[in-house]
């Protein structure tokens, strides 16, 4: 008996210290686990990293890029489309103008009363409607005879204070976010089709005269004075309230920039001189690429298995339709290599943009004590029952690196159009104020981004000089910008004098 009970002692204590080695080896591996999860964490802080002398870095490259493209189609990343707009909204403007901003698979109608320097802007409605899914497909005859045909039942339905004067003609201003190539200030050549589009008999065409052609068909008797692209129409609208707007800056799904440049700046314009000496330039900057961008294997993974890879690189890392993609790729590496989420990587996490940019900003302002806004988020989209506080804090963390880093390098952007501009210091003339016009709904929403990417260029530029340079918020200025350079560029100026 006392054999035997030494025996089942001698087994007992084995059994103890082998659930004790267990849960020593288990302590170890989780310890590992989380080690490697920092590790990546880490690495990922640093190569996102965009110290002052970087950012000042990119800031020049940006202003070569600029020159380059300025001097000769195709040279440079950056295409520097001449808009043709060279006579900006002044406050003058009076009468009843139109507006059709067409940015995506959502259109609008907009009807603008301008009242002069004194009314400003008496009246404005507007009208919203989908693109049906087979027009985006279809032919430019199906799509223009569609939005003409709704641009014609918000005229008929206006009231009579609205009608035009005997003999003259509505006046649209046209927003078309899609790449053009322009040849006035009320024409221009469809480029490709982006956002899902792809009408093929409209590639090559001038996209006003098939509008035209469009509401002379449905018996729309008006007339288009203006084609604009968003950032312009938005640079106009901040000019039309503020003369110190000079500089335009959509951040949203994507990124653009627009600014006001010297017309004899620019080698490749060869038509006269306009009065006003200057003229809007496109930009299409999120096509920016430097070898002094902080880019990531993330981001490389990203651009490869894009549809436009090796382009819009700049837009791939600052713009709303990224940031989430590139939050949902470190979670990923983290949750494969060291198991943030458990033993398995759950299955939502594999799928390609599930985690949105407002859901990261979501998580990014999370200002609960346990975080509970992120645990929320990571059960609705990525069905992750149970996380514990340390891995949420991991992912506001991952949230900060990435808003951070697309903020600052948006801030250099805007630092090479003030460079470029010569406002930059007040040596180099910069004393006068300059005013940023923003869209754009990760510029809106995003408070993180917004904040960090205000204070960047403050930094940038420093102290005596930030005092010169202001951000304004431009509500709705893709469409009631295009009204205001439709009235801008009115055929009936003259007859106002």
């Amino acid at each position: 008996m006392r054999k035997a009970a030494v025996g089942a002692a001698v087994v007992g204590a084995a059994a103890v210290c082998a659930v004790a080695a267990l849960v020593v080896r288990h302590r170890m591996r989780k310890s590992s686990k989380w080690a490697r999860c920092v590790s990546i964490l880490r690495e990922f802080e640093e190569k996102c990293g965009t110290p002052d002398a970087k950012l000042k870095q990119l800031a020049d490259a940006m202003v070569v890029e600029m020159h380059a493209g300025l001097a000769s189609e195709g040279g440079s990343k950056l295409k520097m489309l001449i808009s043709y707009v060279d006579n900006l909204p002044t406050g003058d403007e009076d009468g009843v103008f139109y507006a059709l901003d067409l940015g995506g698979t959502n259109f609008r109608v907009l009807r603008v009363q301008l009242g002069g320097k004194a009314g400003g802007i008496v009246h404005q409605e507007f009208t919203e409607a989908s693109i049906p899914p087979n027009l985006m497909v279809g032919t430019a005859d199906a799509l223009f005879d569609y939005i003409a045909e709704k641009l014609a039942n918000f005229v008929a339905e206006e009231e009579q204070k609205f009608n035009q004067p005997p003999g003259r003609q509505r006046e649209l201003g046209f927003t078309f976010s899609f790449p053009v190539m322009q040849t006035s200030i009320n024409s221009g050549n469809l480029i490709r089709w982006t956002k899902g589009f792809s009408i093929d008999d409209m590639v090559g065409k001038d996209v006003v005269a098939e509008l035209s052609k469009a509401l002379e068909r449905k018996g729309v008797d008006m007339r288009v004075s203006a084609l604009v692209n968003d950032t312009i129409g938005t640079l106009a609208g901040g000019r039309y309230s503020n003369k110190d707007v000079a500089v335009a800056v959509i951040l949203g799904t994507g990124t653009n920039a627009a600014y006001v440049e010297r017309a004899q700046a620019i080698p490749k314009w060869h038509g006269p001189l306009p009065k006003s000496g200057e003229m809007v330039i496109n930009m299409e900057w999120g096509n920016f690429r430097a070898s002094h961008l902080p880019l990531t294997k993330y981001d490389n993974a990203l651009d490869a298995e894009s549809l436009n890879p090796g382009e819009q690189i700049f837009e791939k890392i600052t713009s709303g339709m990224y940031l989430g993609e590139i939050l949902r790729r470190v979670l990923l590496k983290m949750a494969e290599e060291a198991a943030i989420f458990g033993d398995e990587v759950p299955p939502k996490l594999q799928c390609p943009f599930i985690l949105r940019t407002p859901h990261m900003s979501a998580m990014h302002h999370d200002a609960t004590p346990d975080l509970k806004v992120v645990g929320d988020k990571l059960k609705d989209i990525l069905e992750i029952p149970n996380t514990s506080l340390k891995v949420r804090r991991v992912v506001v963390e991952l949230c900060n690196i990435i808003a951070t880093r697309g903020a600052r390098l948006a801030a250099a952007g805007i630092l090479g159009i003030l460079k470029k501009m010569g406002r930059d210091t007040p040596r180099s003339g910069g004393s006068a104020k300059t005013v940023i016009a923003m869209d754009g709904g990760l510029y809106e929403h995003y408070t993180e981004y917004r904040n960090c990417l205000e204070t960047t260029l403050n930094e940038l530029v420093g102290e005596e000089m930030a005092a010169h340079v202001v951000f304004e918020h431009s509500v709705d200025g893709s469409g009631i910008g295009a009204a205001l350079l439709a009235a801008s560029h009115s055929l009936y100026l003259e007859d106002k004098s």
